[in-house]
């Protein structure tokens, strides 16, 4: 019978590769190296120089949000409604499936009024009127592209830095890379609403820790009576019973960590006692009854309802006020191949308050010049129009030119920054593709992008892969 202790070989190169290669590579990076550490992250490390950003609220607008109704103006395209997009825009550029047959490519103009708000003169569609209040706070980029034209691997491209599945999501390399503040609450959190609109499905993936390990996972927290599921002892188990049968796991788990050299085992460890401090922890964050009535006024009625984009606006806050790193918000329904304008308008009205609520709470409570608030999609929609030209037109999926927003943590406040031509088709001045935006976000964090690696399966990953630059205009 073969030996409890005998290395597999799977073990062995393991533990062959930390060693050898390790050394090897910390000899050559010095402190910039990032080879696989243990499961609570870069132990030290990091960050390269001094931050500006301590955590993240990341609002995700699932759908694509089209920006010619909300950021984007573009009259041009008023006066040419119905005309066709002239050939020599498009350049014959990659379509999706659902518009590929078209024979034509009406230019449709946004039917929304645009009006310029604060010092930076910003054009903000009549939709946001709460977002147009706050222009002053914010750092619009009308210039993202993306090489993504689908919605799963669009998100997948934001989220982990490819468009395959199988790396690690913006949050869970954060986690590694920096931890979290507070050792009751996990330093990734995820929060889903769902408008009323097209629903693209997400998948938990997005937010996973990949071959990172699984400690920094994102945790998602639900709207309702349990925000995080299987968190409460079953009935008839007290919080004592629970606890022996934790440190009895626990030496089961270090014996097999022992005999195995697996560094998941520790990771499944640290996920079984971050889950017992949760108990405790996470009602007392969910229960709002300590927020004021003029917390509510602010933030709209929707956030005295469980699981509605405001509520998850508002439980972001409290989780930054708390020490969580990275707090990622999906809002689903912004899918608008047809009736662009209704879809459009039931969204903007979901999220507007909320959006321009959390950053004017976080300034008014001295946290915005260390949070950095990003909201946006996954890209943008076309500047010609879907199906027919009644009031039941849509937009298609354009990854060429799109707007996201930022701010606090470091940005630079009330500028626009990048351009499109007339008809919104392509960029013109300042692009920022997405590999960009997330070196810009890890730099904001005291992290250069291209020397946080870690060591997997032969070769050193990063979350821009082999891109991306600093977008060092948009820096305050």
């Amino acid at each position: 019978m073969e030996p409890l202790n005998t290395l597999n070989r799977r073990t062995f190169l393991h533990r062959s590769a930390i060693g050898i290669g390790g050394l090897a590579l910390g000899a050559l990076l010095g402190k910039s190296c990032t080879s696989n550490s243990d499961e609570t992250g870069m132990a030290g490390l990091l960050p390269h120089f001094a931050p500006k950003a301590k955590r993240v609220i990341y609002l995700f607008q699932s759908g694509a949000p089209s920006q010619f109704e909300l950021f984007d103006w573009k009259p041009e395209m008023r006066k040419r409604h119905g005309q066709e997009l002239p050939e020599s825009v498009r350049m014959g550029q990659r379509l999706t499936g659902m518009t590929a047959n078209q024979r034509s490519f009406p230019l449709i103009g946004s039917r929304v009024d645009f009006r310029q708000y604060g010092q930076s003169g910003a054009w903000i569609s009549d939709l946001l009127p709460h977002t147009a209040r706050i222009v002053d706070d914010l750092c619009i980029i009308r210039s993202m592209h993306t090489d993504a034209i689908n919605h799963d691997p669009a998100v997948t491209f934001f989220q982990t830095g490819h468009q395959q599945p199988g790396r690690p999501a913006i949050g869970s390399w954060l986690s590694y890379g920096l931890g979290s503040a507070n050792s009751n609450l996990p330093a990734f959190v995820v929060l889903l609403s769902r408008g009323k609109g097209n629903i693209q499905p997400l998948a938990s993936r997005v937010w996973g820790s990949a071959f990172l390990p699984s400690i920094h996972q994102g945790v998602q927290f639900r709207g309702g009576a349990d925000p995080v599921l299987y968190l409460r002892d079953p009935g008839g188990l007290d919080s004592l019973s629970r606890r022996n049968m934790l440190n009895m796991l626990a030496k089961l788990n270090e014996q097999a960590a022992r005999e195995f050299g697996d560094p998941e085992i520790h990771a499944r460890v640290s996920q079984y006692e971050m889950a017992y401090r949760m108990q405790t922890s996470v009602p007392d964050l969910t229960d709002l009854s300590d927020e004021p009535d003029s917390t509510f006024r602010l933030y709209g009625a929707d956030a005295m309802i469980p699981g509605t984009y405001a509520a998850n606006a508002l439980l972001a806050r409290r989780l930054c006020e708390r020490g969580v790193r990275f707090v990622q918000l999906y809002h689903m329904g912004w899918d608008a191949h047809f009736d662009l304008l209704g879809m459009t308008s039931r969204l903007a009205k979901d999220v507007d308050q909320a959006s321009a609520a959390l950053v004017t709470d976080l300034k008014q409570r001295g946290l915005l010049d260390e949070t950095l608030v990003i909201w946006g999609g996954e890209f943008g929609r076309t500047t010609y129009g879907q199906g027919t030209l009644d009031e039941n037109y849509g937009r298609d999926h354009h990854p060429r030119c799109f707007t996201i927003w930022m701010a606090g943590g470091g940005i630079k406040p009330g500028m626009v920054y990048g351009e499109t031509d007339e008809f919104g088709y392509n960029v013109l001045e300042n692009p920022v593709d997405v590999h960009d935006f997330q070196a810009t976000l890890m730099h904001l964090f005291g992290i250069d992008h291209e020397r946080f690696v870690y060591a997997y399966q032969g070769r050193r990953f990063r979350l821009t892969d082999v891109a991306g630059k600093v977008v060092q205009d948009i820096l305050a």
